[in-house]
């Protein structure tokens, strides 16, 4: 099942504009790996469970953290239908992601085997992504 919000204040959102890095959710905070966005971008919930499903089949038994929550109601209007009456219905959830934000964690598992998970739900993300390593301070 598709992640969304329990409730929410305002059912209807405007688009907004994604600027500048992010500077919270940018570092590895619970796993030992972490697939790291670098462009902005929307992600809709179903992405986000397709990446989780690509994550927990590829590494067995390591322990999967999603770090972004699709917050934002993205609306559209059915097709065909004329200019005016509004704005369009509640479509689908989306995570509004800056470049830096870290998507998915992995721990429990060795480097060769993340780097083959994230490389693959890599793929169904519709932002550019990289692999990063938590710092040892």
């Amino acid at each position: 099942m598709a992640l969304m919000p329990k409730r929410v204040k305002h059912r209807k959102v405007q688009r907004g504009k994604i600027r500048g890095r992010a500077t919270r959710g940018n570092t590895v905070a619970f796993g030992e790996f972490g697939l790291q966005a670098l462009e902005p971008g929307w992600i809709p919930a179903k992405t986000i469970e397709a990446g989780r499903v690509a994550c927990t089949r590829n590494a067995p038994g390591s322990k999967v953290f999603i770090r972004i929550f699709p917050h934002k109601p993205v609306s559209s209007t059915p097709a065909e239908t004329r200019m005016g009456k509004g704005k369009g219905e509640p479509d689908y959830w989306a995570a509004v992601v800056k470049p830096g934000t870290i998507l998915f964690e992995l721990s429990g598992c060795t480097e060769e085997v993340a780097k083959l998970t994230f490389n693959r739900v890599a793929h169904k993300m519709p932002v550019r992504t990289r692999m990063v390593k938590r710092r040892s301070i």
